[in-house]
Formats: C-alpha cells, structure tokens, sequence
C-alpha cells in the first residue's frame, strides 16, 4: 500500500486544507478535506491520518510526504515526547498533541516506512496530494 500526503494552509494560521492518493497496486483513490482555522503542520498530520483511517485491516505501507515536521516528529521527537509524557525537551507541551496521538495509535497498527519527497518538486503523487489539499481549501471557503 502506497499514501502519498500533503496538507495546506492559506495565512498559516488561516483556512487548511489535506490529500491524499491511496494506491494499492492498479488501484487508486483521492481523498480530501478542509479545516477552518488551522495550520500547515495540522493539515499535514491530517492528511496522514486521514489516509490511514481508510486502511481497513494492518497493512504494509509506504507514506511519502514533503513535510519534515512529520518525518522528524514520527522518527526521532516521538519517542522522546511519550517519555517525558508529551512534553517537549524544553518541558513545554507538544504542539498538536491530539494529532500525534492519533497518529501514533493509527501507525501502531500497520507496518510503516516513511519517504520524505521535496515539495513542489515535480513528483507526480505529491502534485496531486498538493492539488487535493488545495481543493479541501477552496472547497471549504467556497472558492472551489
């Protein structure tokens, strides 16, 4: 199973927005979705989330997304936060706490490597994640 994400904000805080491409074999689906006031690391998350949630049984899965933010919190920060009982090295607590939780609930049930692709580089799937995510925006501002 491949997921390709992307999540978008217009003002950062403003209007987000999340995709994502599901791909399992010749198979494919779009997903998409939009959040009020929210920020680029949120949609991020979300999309991710969201994409896993549409896994219906432990799969093997591939995520490939453009965002450090979620490629260091899953891979290096999280660990650490569940220790210091989701606090922060600096003892502050974790921003957007509930999405790494939930995220973190969701990937325990699946077997997950992580592909970090830079964005708007012209990578096919993460054009269409970022396409998707934009939608969510214009669909939810009444743009679209």
């Amino acid at each position: 199973m491949e997921l390709f994400t992307d999540g978008a904000c217009r003002g950062n805080p403003g209007a987000g927005g999340w995709g994502a491409v599901l791909r399992y074999g010749e198979n494919e689906r779009e997903i998409h979705g939009g959040a009020g006031q929210s920020t680029n690391n949120r949609m991020e998350l979300t999309a991710i989330i969201m994409a896993l949630k549409e896994l219906k049984r432990p799969c093997r899965v591939r995520i490939t997304t453009d965002s450090q933010y979620v490629l260091k919190g899953i891979n290096e920060w999280l660990p650490n936060w569940k220790k210091r009982n989701w606090k922060t090295a600096n003892r502050k607590p974790v921003l957007n706490q509930d999405l790494w939780r939930e995220l973190d609930r969701l990937a325990s049930g699946h077997e997950i490597s992580w592909q970090w692709v830079r964005g708007h580089s012209g990578h096919p799937e993460n054009e269409r994640a970022d396409r998707l995510a934009n939608r969510g925006i214009d669909e939810l501002t009444g743009t679209a």
